[in-house]
């Protein structure tokens, strides 16, 4: 692993200090681990290990811990990584992170690189430089890469990202959406650093990729970019904007992984196609939604929609696809409250999955109006059909 020039700091940080501090007592970890496994309370633990180690190593580990624990889920090797709360809820996911990874040949500067999760996933592939402005975060990548045993491809440089020179090299950003913020930034003013300097590396790089919500205001921002947009197990993750020599002809792609499947193309191309339900109807992949998508999905897929406001999908005939849940429709009822009170007092189901796109439901207060006195589970699908709300009784199809 390799370190680059650091600008001077106000002397170490109380943060990186801790950590250190925190890296040098692995048998904290032990000791924890052991009185979990007795059962021991939450302020017990506390007390019998603050009576072997300092202050700061105690709530430390217990911390890292709990971060620990909820990033199994996301990175393989969650169980020796280094989180901070902030660096694991912007953090990349694995299984992201190396989809993405996989168009990068040539040395990359990951420029806001937080924890490293994806300068870890470059670095399995090409050279890496992570640049970020806080220390204790860049510490905290220096470790990971080491934890994935990609270190000897990592170089790290604490600056401001606004002012390094990768050069011809590739980038990947990932602009910080808290800073200063309450809860995650959606516009891209508000991103740090924001609009100008992303458009500013698109027309000064040779190619990379900028990370951003799959919320935000991207719509019309970027021409001559590849949008793709990412979900992971059915759950919209990113928008990653693919720029230069990483940029494919299309100007959108939705992704779903873990299947690896993609569907490309140019929402202006494809006509909606309505037609009344049929036997079957689909719920798009929210990548294929958020992408604008749908028709090209249906085009591809022979399916139609339900309605032009709609991004429900049907067929007569089920249509196995990764960018769709199916489900076998049941019934059709109004939606109003005494017509579906009246449909599930006979109905056998006894769990009922609610869902919706742009007709209002409160699923909870609408749960609570049906009698549910069955053993099956069922789905109720709010949809608009010829302009008007039903409620689709259905089934999910075996995947």
């Amino acid at each position: 692993m390799a370190r680059v020039h650091r600008p001077a700091a106000d002397g170490a940080t109380d943060r990186v200090e801790a950590y250190r501090q925190l890296r040098n007592c692995p048998e904290v970890f032990a000791e924890l681990h052991r009185l979990e496994l007795e059962g021991a309370g939450e302020l017990a633990i506390q007390q019998r290990l603050r009576k072997q180690f300092d202050d700061v190593v105690v709530r430390g580990a217990i911390t890292l811990q709990e971060l620990r624990r909820r990033a199994e889920c996301r990175f393989s090797h969650a169980d020796r990584m280094w989180f901070d709360r902030q660096g694991l809820e912007q953090a990349t996911s694995e299984t992201v992170a190396r989809h993405k990874a996989q168009r990068f040949s040539r040395a990359t500067w990951d420029l806001c690189c937080g924890i490293g999760a994806d300068a870890i996933a470059i670095a399995a592939r090409a050279p890496v430089t992570a640049v970020d402005h806080d220390e204790a975060t860049l510490q905290l990548a220096e470790w990971n890469a080491a934890v994935y045993g990609v270190e000897d491809r990592f170089t790290s440089l604490l600056a401001d990202v606004t002012t390094v020179d990768p050069g011809k090299d590739l980038v990947h950003i990932d602009p910080d959406r808290r800073a200063g913020k309450r809860g995650r930034a959606v516009r891209l003013e508000d991103y740090q650093p924001g609009p100008e300097f992303l458009e500013s590396l698109i027309a000064q790089r040779t190619g990379g990729a900028i990370k951003l919500s799959p919320a935000s205001n991207f719509g019309g921002r970027f021409p001559g970019c590849e949008i793709e947009l990412i979900s992971l197990h059915g759950e919209c993750k990113e928008a990653t904007v693919w720029f230069g020599e990483l940029a494919g002809e299309t100007p959108f792609r939705a992704t779903v992984l873990p299947q690896g499947e993609t569907l490309a193309g140019d929402p202006f191309d494809f006509d909606p196609v309505i037609e009344p339900l049929g036997r079957y109807i689909y719920d798009p992949d929210p990548a294929v939604v958020r992408a604008g998508l749908v028709d090209a999905l249906a085009a591809d897929s022979s399916l139609n929609r339900l309605d032009d406001a709609e991004e429900y999908l049907t067929s007569d005939s089920l249509v196995a696809t990764p960018f769709a849940r199916a489900f076998e429709v049941l019934d059709v009822v109004p939606f109003k409250d005494k017509a579906l009170r009246e449909y599930f007092r006979g109905a056998s189901f006894g769990q009922l999955e609610i869902k919706c796109r742009h007709v209002p439901v409160d699923a909870t207060a609408l749960r609570r109006k049906l009698r549910l006195s069955g053993d099956e589970a069922g789905v109720l699908i709010v949809a608009r059909e010829s302009g008007k709300a039903r409620g689709v009784i259905c089934r999910r199809c075996t995947p």
